[in-house]
């Protein structure tokens, strides 16, 4: 059965052809927020036969402020592990507003971005910026909000768009103001128009460094060509980014509503390809991923044949 899928996914990517080569260092993935994490991710190389994936990605807890704010014991094995080789990057996507996942009113969501713009959380930022800066990973990708244009998230745009971009480019002037950072901040939306166009949530040239999109193979039906070409969607965001002159990301991406997909997953890794993200970073546990994820042997299959072996060498180039 599996040398069959094996053959069936090599069959795949030779129909494709090679495209453009992603540089090496793009490559990671999201396999736990703590410490098994970053231990996941070496079980993850060698499952692709020695593959380094250099970028390394996590989230902070949108619970409660003092997590938000990076506390050290959280940080630290994520600091080892980026400072244990140069070429390594770190990935951390940062909540705006505590309570993140809550369910909270589009009215409450308001008022707390109004708040926001005020300075009432300027605090918790500027610590969470001294930490990092303190835990020798002062270059850290913040992917900050994303997903605004949702409605899954508290910090989400929707409810108040002028002080949603207001309070983002508060919280980017208090964290560069803290001596030693290098942060690179993320504009990271969700594929699509969703509850709002994520252009109406943009904060300004001058506070983005990246803009970055996380796609999923959604909604059921849904083709990649369709994925492309929607309102909002993969070439918008492409050209969206060349037009304000900033590199894109794929913070997040993998499977999802129409199962294992090896066309989807095909032609996500061509996309990849051919665009060159800054880097990017499967969702890879169940139902996004391929490694963790074993209700999806046809698309694992492609993605490790990809990643390692002939298929890296036209890959990453």
């Amino acid at each position: 059965m599996l040398l069959g899928l094996a053959a069936a996914a090599t069959g795949l990517l030779m129909a494709a052809g090679p495209t453009q080569p992603v540089p090496e260092d793009s490559f990671g993935a999201f396999v736990g927020a703590g410490p098994e994490g970053i231990q996941r991710l070496v079980d993850l190389q060698d499952w692709l036969g020695g593959t380094e994936a250099r970028v390394g990605h996590t989230y902070l807890p949108g619970d409660e402020w003092v997590n938000i704010e990076g506390r050290p014991e959280f940080l630290r094995p994520w600091a080892e592990w980026r400072r244990a080789a140069e070429d390594r990057l770190f990935v951390l996507n940062v909540p705006m507003l505590e309570r993140n996942e809550a369910g909270l009113s589009d009215r409450e969501v308001s008022r707390l971005l109004r708040d926001g713009t005020r300075g009432r959380f300027d605090d918790h930022f500027r610590t969470l910026a001294e930490r990092l800066v303190a835990a020798g990973i002062p270059d850290t990708v913040l992917v900050l909000g994303w997903e605004m244009n949702g409605t899954t998230y508290s910090h989400r745009c929707a409810p108040n768009p002028g002080a949603w971009r207001t309070y983002w480019r508060r919280i980017v002037t208090v964290m560069r103001e803290v001596p030693g950072q290098e942060f690179r901040f993320d504009f990271a939306p969700n594929r699509g128009r969703d509850a709002i166009g994520w252009d109406r949530c943009y904060p300004g040239d001058d506070v983005v460094d990246i803009v970055g999109m996380d796609s999923y193979d959604q909604p059921p039906g849904e083709s990649f060509d369709e994925q492309i070409s929607q309102p909002y969607g993969l070439r918008a965001h492409v050209d969206f980014a060349k037009e304000h002159g900033k590199p894109i990301s794929f913070p997040e991406w993998g499977l999802f509503r129409n199962g294992d997909n090896p066309e989807y997953m095909r032609r996500m890794l061509e996309w990849i390809a051919e665009q060159r993200p800054i880097y990017h970073t499967i969702s890879d546990y169940c139902p996004h991923g391929v490694w963790r994820c074993d209700t999806n042997p046809r698309s694992a299959e492609l993605f490790r044949t990809t990643l390692t072996g002939a298929g890296a060498d036209w890959w990453f180039g």
